[in-house]
C-alpha cells in the first residue's frame, strides 16, 4: 500500500518499546550528515529520552552524545544498547548491515530500523538485486553479472560502449563507472577485479534524468518521502569521478503524481513482494535511485538505507514526529501512519575537502557556521568533522552538508549558497551548479 501525503499520526503507545520515565533512549549509528540530520529531527520528539551517536562527529555532539564505537563493532554496539537500555536503534550507514547489525539485536530483543543481513544484500550484492529485480518485472538495465575478468572484457568489447560498469559489492556510492570508451571499460574492470572483487554488474548505458527515491518499510507495506534529485560526480555539468553524493534538490518539475504512482507500484511494491517472497522480507529504509528514460522510470539501483546527502533534505523537509515513523516500520506495521512533507523548497550542498574524492588534508580550522546558520532557512549539518583542541576542523572528504528550505527550489539554492560562502576552511570545495538543469 502507498501512503504520500496524509497528515501524521502518532503511533499507538502500544508501539512505543523500552518507554521509559522521559522518554525513549536512541542509539543512532554512523557518523555522517545523515546521522547528524536524523538526531537532529529525533531531538524534536517529545517522546524521545536521551540520544547516542556512534561514533557521530562535530555536530552530533550538539543534538546527542558521541560514543566512541565503531558502526561496525557489532558486539560493543550491542552491549552498549543493552546497558543503556536503549529503546531504539537507527542504522545509518550499509556496512553494518551488510555484517547482520539487525539480526544481532532482534535476537536479543532490541528495537532496531533497518533491514536484516539477508535483505540487505538489496543494496550489498549487486548480482543479488539485479536478479531479484529481473524475476520481480522491476524496470532497469539488460545486464549481465561476470565472475572473471577475461569474459567481462570478451562481452563489452562484443557489445561496445557506451556501457555501465559496477562492482557487485558494497562500494559506498563509487563503485560506479560509465565507460564511453572501450579502454575505459577495459581498465575499470581491471581495477575492480585487483581488488578482490569476485563479480562485477555489466549493464546498458540509460540517458535521462535521475532521480532519489526513499521508502518507510514494514514488509510489502511502506510510505513515500517526497522524490529528490542527487548530484554525484564531483566537477560541474556532472563530470569527473563520482562521489558519496555532493548536493540534493528538492522538488522536481518533472515529476507528478501519475509518476509517483508508477513508481510505487513497479519499482517499490514489486521489489518488497519479490523480497518477501524470496523468504528476506524488508524493513527500513529502501532507497532506489532511478533514472526517468524516455519509456519511463528504470532503476539504477537499490539501497538499504538512507541515502547521504539526501537524508538531510527529508529531515528538513518531514513534518510532525519521526519517531512513531521508525517505531511502525520495527514493529512490522506502518497502519495510521503517513509522511507529511513542507510544500516549500529545499538544497543541500555538500561542503567538501579539496582533493576529494582523491587524497584530502584533515584537522584544518573551520570557521562561518554560525553566520552561515543566521541566514533564514539555514541548518548546517556536519559530516567529516571533530572537534580538536575546542575548535571544529576537518575529518573527512564530505565536511558539511549545507540545507536550506524557502518558498520555491530557486529561492532555497540561494539561500544555501550564501550560507556555504560564510562558511571557509582550507581547500574548501564545492559545485556551483546545483539544481542548474532542473532551474532551467
Amino acid at each position: 500500500m502507498v501512503h504520500t501525503s496524509p497528515s501524521t499520526s502518532t503511533a499507538r503507545t502500544s508501539k512505543r518499546e523500552n518507554l521509559e520515565e522521559g522518554g525513549v533512549n536512541v542509539l543512532i549509528i554512523g557518523s555522517g550528515g545523515r546521522e547528524h540530520s536524523l538526531a537532529w529531527k529525533l531531538k524534536q520528539s517529545p517522546q524521545v529520552g536521551k540520544i547516542y551517536i556512534a561514533p557521530g562527529n562535530g555536530g552530533t555532539s550538539r543534538v546527542g552524545e558521541n560514543v566512541g564505537i565503531a558502526a561496525i563493532d557489532i558486539e560493543k554496539l550491542l552491549q552498549f544498547a543493552l546497558d543503556k537500555k536503549i529503546g531504539l536503534t537507527v542504522v545509518g550507514p550499509e556496512n553494518p548491515l551488510e555484517l547482520g547489525i539487525v539480526d544481532t539485536f532482534r535476537a536479543k530483543g532490541l528495537a532496531i530500523f533497518g533491514p536484516s543481513k539477508a535483505a540487505a544484500q538489496i543494496e550489498s550484492s549487486k548480482a543479488f538485486s539485479k536478479t531479484l529485480m529481473e524475476r520481480a518485472g522491476v524496470p532497469t538495465a539488460t545486464f549481465k553479472t561476470f565472475a572473471d575478468e577475461p569474459s567481462a572484457i570478451e562481452y563489452v568489447r562484443s557489445h561496445g560502449v557506451p556501457i555501465v560498469v559496477k562492482d557487485s559489492g558494497l562500494v559506498f556510492g563509487k563503485g560506479v563507472t560509465i565507460c564511453r570508451t572501450l579502454q575505459d571499460a577495459e581498465e575499470t574492470l581491471h581495477e575492480i577485479f585487483s581488488h578482490d572483487s569476485k563479480q562485477v554488474v555489466i549493464e546498458d548505458f540509460l540517458e535521462g534524468p535521475e532521480m532519489s527515491i526513499h521508502a518507510i518499510c514494514a514488509g510489502t507495506d511502506f510510505l513515500l518521502f517526497p522524490v529528490s534529485q542527487d548530484h554525484k560526480t564531483i566537477g560541474e555539468g556532472d563530470t569527473g569521478k563520482m562521489t558519496g553524493g555532493i548536493g540534493v534538490i528538492h522538488p522536481l518539475p518533472f515529476v507528478t503524481p501519475a509518476l509517483i504512482e508508477e513508481i510505487g507500484e513497479t519499482i517499490v511494491q514489486r521489489i518488497l513482494i519479490a523480497l518477501e517472497e524470496n523468504g528476506t522480507p524488508f524493513s527500513g529504509l529502501l532507497y532506489p535511485g532511478l533514472i526517468l528514460t524516455k519509456s519511463g522510470p528504470k532503476v539504477l539501483e537499490y539501497n538499504s538505507r538512507f541515502g547521504d546527502p539526501e537524508c538531510e533534505v527529508y529531515m528538513r523537509l518531514l513534518k510532525g514526529d519521526i519517531l512513531s515513523i521508525l517505531q511502525g516500520s520495527v514493529a512490522g506495521s506502518l497502519a495510521g501512519l503517513s509522511l507529511e512533507s513542507e510544500s516549500l523548497g529545499c538544497a543541500n550542498l555538500i561542503l567538501c575537502s579539496g582533493g576529494y574524492p582523491d587524497e584530502y588534508k584533515k584537522d584544518l580550522r573551520i570557521t562561518g557556521i554560525e553566520e552561515a546558520e543566521k541566514i533564514p532557512g539555514v541548518v548546517v549539518f556536519h559530516s567529516g568533522t571533530k572537534i580538536g583542541n575546542g575548535q571544529v576542523v576537518t575529518n573527512g572528504g564530505r565536511v558539511l552538508a549545507v540545507t536550506a528550505m524557502g518558498a520555491s527550489l530557486k529561492e532555497a539554492l540561494d539561500r544555501a549558497y550564501e550560507a556555504a560562502d560564510k562558511i571557509q576552511f582550507e581547500g574548501k570545495y564545492l559545485r556551483r551548479d546545483i539544481g542548474a538543469k532542473v532551474l532551467r
